[in-house]
């Protein structure tokens, strides 16, 4: 078994995707691999990621936010706990870097959305661009996990 993979940014949709593959990566005995993205700009000859300098430092910050959410809760598992938990942080675009991890998971966990925008049409749909997109590209089975 690769193990499961989940997508975390610092919404509370994905801490509550990271709870639900947290728990089930220690029912199953399963490696974890915790997986946020930096979002950056794209290249408009080649649609490909294009960081620059600055977002080391924004990624350095978001997998070390990434690498509290999973200790925080590993630690509320108690002695039940993933055969191991990896926090990888990478620039790109979510839903892209999701659906490549895809190819290795047993089992790829998302939040139903992330980064929500209060009022207006956004806040009203069920999941995400993201989730969707996955959903429909993703290589291994996915669960949405709803917010609370």
């Amino acid at each position: 078994m690769s193990g499961i993979t989940v997508g975390v940014d610092e919404s509370a949709n994905a801490r509550a995707a990271l709870d639900w593959a947290m728990r089930e990566a220690a029912t199953r005995h399963a490696a974890l691999t915790v997986l946020t993205v930096h979002e950056v700009p794209a290249s408009l000859w080649t649609g490909r990621p294009v960081p620059v300098a600055a977002d080391d430092r924004l990624l350095e910050t978001a997998r070390e936010a990434v690498t509290e959410l999973a200790e925080k809760a590993a630690s509320q598992l108690g002695d039940s706990r993933p055969a191991s938990v990896t926090v990888r942080a990478v620039n790109g675009f979510a839903a892209a870097e999701l659906v490549n991890s895809s190819r290795e998971a047993d089992l790829l966990v998302v939040g139903a959305r992330g980064g929500a925008q209060p009022g207006g049409l956004a806040s009203h749909t069920p999941i995400g661009s993201v989730s969707n997109k996955v959903l429909h590209q993703a290589q291994c089975p996915v669960v949405v996990v709803p917010g609370h």
